[in-house]
C-alpha cells in the first residue's frame, strides 16, 4: 500500500508539473506587456551605457520560442539633451529558442530604424592642428591594440547573454562635429550584421555603406568594440574595405570610375587608413585623354570633424610617378573640403603630364620631368581648372618637340646661335633642350615668374603667363647667344648686321630682347624693338 501511495504521489506531482507547464505555455503564446520589465530594461541599459534610456513599449512571448518586440528606444549619452540621442531605434525584435537561452545565447535581434550619433569629445581641439591629430591617432591605435589583446572582463548578469547575430539594415551612423557650424558626417549603412554581440569584447561585423562623394558602395568587414560607454567616439574598430565603381565625374572638370581597397585601425573618432586605388579611365575635361591612374596611400582620418591627414600618397600614371603629403580639411560654412598637399615628382615625363592637360593627339614635347609644387584645391562647384592652385618649380631635361617643323626651328636656332651657320643642318633628333623655372597656377592662368630654355649655343630667359582655356601666350624676355648677330647669317646681311653687333653684345654674349604672343597652336616670336633702343640709349 505504501508503494502504491508513493507511486500515486509521484504521478500526481508529474501530472501537476505538466499541467503547470501547459498553462505556462498557453499563457506565453499570448503576447503581454510588462511595465515592470520595460522599466528594468531601461535601468539596465542606462547603467551599462552610462546614459539616459527611454523605451516606448515592450512585449514578450515565451513559446514556442522567445519573442520580444520593443519600440521607441532612445539612448541619450550622459543624459544630454543639447544634441541628438546617441542611439535611436524605431523597433527591435528578439528571437531565440529556449535551448539557446539555456546556453546563454540569443539567436537573433533585428533592429529597424537604427540611428547611431557619435558625439564629439569636448576635451579635444581641432584636428587641423597636426600635432593634436597625431596625438589623437597614437592614442586611438593604443586603445585598439589594447582592446584586441585584452581578454573579456568577468561577466555580470547583464553581460551573461551573447547575441549570435544582430541585423540592423538601413541604419545610419552620424558623427557630430566639434564645431556646430560644420556639417555632420553621415554614413548610410544599407546592410549591417554583427555577430557574437556582447558589451565586453570586440564583435565581428559586415556592412555595406553608401559612400557619398564620390558615389559608390563600401563593402567592409572587421571587429568593433568593446563599447566605450564614457566616450563612444573612443570605441575601437578595425577592418578591411573595398570601394567599387565610384564615379569621379561628380567633381567638375574630371571623370573616371575608381575602385579602392584597404584596411583601417583605430576608433570611431580617429582612424589610420592604408590602401590603394585604381582608376583605369581618369581624365581631365580640358584634355579628355583617359589614362590609367594608380595610387597607394596612408592617411589618418579624424571622424569627429572629417579632417584627413595624408601621410603619404604614391601615385603613378603612364611612365610617371609622384609622391604627395598633406591633408583634406573642412572649411567653415562652405560645401566640400579643402585639399592641400605637397607634390614631389622625381621620375616624371613631360609628355605624360601634357597628355593630362592638353587636348592634342600627341604631346607637343617629350623629356624627363622633375617637379616640386604645392597643390591646393578649394571647395566649391567650379571646374577644377578654374579652382586648382599650384606653386612650385620644374625642370625638363632632354626636351624635344614632337612637331618636326618646330624641332627643326629649335635646331636651326642652336646652329645659328652657336655661329655655325655654314655647317650642315643638324639631325632633328640630336638637339635637345633643357627647360627650368618656377610657376604659379591660379584661376586658370599659369604665371611664370621665370623660365629658362637652354639649347647648345643659346639660352632663352623669359617670364609671363599662359591662359589655359583660350591657350593664349603673353611672355617677354631675352635670347642670349654665343654668336654675334652678324654671325647668324651670311653674305651682305652679315656685313650690314656688323653695325648693330655692339647694340646687342653684353659681357661677351649677344642679348636680344624678345616677346612671345599668340596661342599655343600659333605662337608669334618677335624682337622687342622698344627694349632694344631703350637699352641702347642707357
Amino acid at each position: 500500500m505504501a508503494l502504491r501511495r508513493r507511486t500515486w504521489v509521484i504521478l500526481s506531482i508529474v501530472a501537476g508539473v505538466f499541467a503547470a507547464f501547459a498553462i505556462l505555455v498557453a499563457a506565453a503564446r499570448v503576447p503581454w506587456s510588462s511595465e515592470t520589465l520595460r522599466r528594468r530594461v531601461e535601468v539596465g541599459l542606462a547603467q551599462k551605457l552610462n546614459s539616459q534610456v527611454e523605451l516606448g513599449s515592450l512585449s514578450l512571448r515565451l513559446a514556442p520560442e522567445l519573442h520580444i518586440v520593443g519600440t521607441g528606444l532612445i539612448v541619450r549619452h550622459k543624459g544630454r539633451t543639447d544634441m541628438p540621442p546617441l542611439i535611436s531605434i524605431r523597433k527591435f525584435t528578439v528571437r531565440s529558442s529556449l535551448v539557446s537561452l539555456a546556453h546563454r545565447h540569443i539567436g537573433e535581434v533585428v533592429v529597424e530604424g537604427l540611428d547611431l550619433e557619435i558625439p564629439p569629445n569636448p576635451e579635444k581641439t581641432s584636428a587641423q592642428d597636426l600635432r593634436q591629430m597625431q596625438e589623437d591617432e597614437q592614442a586611438a591605435l593604443a586603445r585598439a591594440q589594447r582592446a584586441a589583446a585584452t581578454p573579456p572582463r568577468p561577466k555580470g548578469f547583464v553581460d551573461q547573454f551573447t547575441i549570435d547575430q544582430l541585423v540592423a539594415d538601413q541604419a545610419r551612423m552620424v558623427v557630430i562635429p566639434r564645431d556646430p557650424a560644420d556639417s555632420p558626417k553621415v554614413w548610410s549603412m544599407h546592410q549591417l550584421r554583427l555577430h557574437d554581440v556582447s558589451t565586453d569584447r570586440p564583435m565581428p561585423f559586415h556592412s555595406l555603406i553608401a559612400n557619398g562623394v564620390p558615389p559608390g558602395q563600401i563593402d567592409t568587414t572587421g571587429r568593433f568594440g568593446p563599447w566605450d560607454a564614457d566616450e563612444p567616439g573612443d570605441t575601437p574598430i578595425a577592418g578591411e574595405f573595398t570601394l567599387q565603381h565610384a564615379d569621379l565625374s561628380v567633381f567638375n572638370g574630371i571623370s573616371g570610375m575608381t575602385s579602392a581597397r584597404g584596411s583601417y585601425l583605430g576608433t570611431l573618432g580617429t582612424l589610420r587608413v592604408t590602401g590603394d586605388t585604381d582608376t583605369p579611365d581618369f581624365s581631365i575635361a580640358l584634355a579628355q585623354h583617359p589614362i590609367a591612374l594608380k595610387s597607394k596611400y596612408t592617411a589618418v582620418v579624424d571622424a569627429l570633424n572629417g579632417d584627413t591627414m595624408i601621410e603619404q600618397v604614391d601615385a603613378s600614371f603612364l611612365n610617371t610617378s609622384l609622391r604627395a603629403r598633406g591633408g583634406v580639411y573642412d572649411v567653415k560654412r562652405v560645401k566640400g573640403r579643402l585639399l592641400r598637399v605637397n607634390v614631389v615628382m622625381e621620375k616624371g615625363r613631360i609628355e605624360d603630364v601634357m597628355r593630362l592637360a592638353i587636348n592634342t593627339p600627341a604631346a607637343p614635347m617629350v623629356g624627363a620631368l622633375t617637379l616640386h609644387t604645392k597643390l591646393e584645391i578649394p571647395p566649391g562647384d567650379q571646374d577644377i581648372v578654374e579652382k586648382i592652385k599650384l606653386n612650385g618649380s620644374f625642370e625638363i631635361r632632354g626636351g624635344r618637340f614632337t612637331d618636326a617643323g618646330v624641332q627643326q626651328k629649335i635646331n636651326e636656332l642652336s646652329r645659328r646661335a652657336s655661329g655655325k651657320i655654314k655647317d650642315e643642318p643638324a639631325d632633328t633628333r640630336k638637339v635637345t633642350s633643357i627647360f627650368a623655372g618656377t610657376f604659379a597656377l591660379e584661376k586658370g592662368r599659369l604665371h611664370v615668374p621665370r623660365v629658362t630654355f637652354d639649347v647648345p649655343g643659346a639660352l632663352v630667359d623669359i617670364s609671363g603667363q599662359y591662359a589655359l582655356r583660350p591657350q593664349s601666350l603673353a611672355f617677354s624676355g631675352q635670347l642670349i647667344m654665343d654668336a654675334k648677330v652678324s654671325q647668324m647669317t651670311t653674305g651682305v646681311k652679315s656685313l650690314l648686321l656688323k653695325i648693330v653687333d655692339p647694340l646687342f653684345r653684353r659681357d661677351g654674349r649677344t642679348v636680344v630682347p624678345l616677346k612671345i604672343s599668340g596661342t599655343r597652336n600659333d605662337p608669334s616670336f618677335g624682337l622687342d624693338v622698344k627694349r632694344v633702343f631703350s637699352r641702347g640709349s642707357d
